[in-house]
């Protein structure tokens, strides 16, 4: 995360929390200097069940949302300093215009200032990878293929 010419005034650590499919994990804490750097994979696993069409799936996460949130470890709970909310859909599976061309290439996005954050807004650099499997559950029973 960068944020170019920003000095935080608390030098508590920051972590980064991400909810994506209804799981929520977050980072390991870094210092309080610019640029962050959370060297790290999250892995999100989600088993759709009654789901056979590719559109279906499409839809659902087009109703479902993304959440990120930079937080600084301030007590008593910690404060957001800034967020990013977009839904899982295009999260997962960006516009190629917003990637470099090739899957798993670095993304930019801009996160939203909280009123606690003075200065620009922070900018995330990640990438993320996707893999959707076939499940042949059915009713309980498995199927071999």
């Amino acid at each position: 995360i960068t944020c170019p010419g920003v000095v935080l005034k608390d030098k508590q650590e920051l972590y980064l929390s991400v909810f994506v499919l209804g799981k929520y994990k977050k980072t390991e804490c870094v210092p309080a200097v610019f640029p962050l750097f959370f060297q790290e994979r999250l892995l999100f696993e989600k088993a759709f069940a009654n789901i056979v069409d590719p559109g279906d799936l499409v839809k659902l996460l087009e109703f479902d949302t993304a959440v990120l949130e930079l937080i600084q470890l301030i007590p008593p709970v910690g404060k957001v300093l800034a967020t990013y909310e977009e839904n899982t859909r295009d999260f997962l599976f960006p516009d190629p215009k917003l990637t470099h061309g090739r899957r798993g290439l670095e993304r930019e996005i801009l996160m939203k200032r909280s009123p606690f954050f003075t200065g620009i807004a922070p900018k995330l650099r990640f990438s993320t990878t996707s893999l959707i499997s076939d499940s042949l559950l059915s009713l309980g029973r498995s199927h071999i293929q």
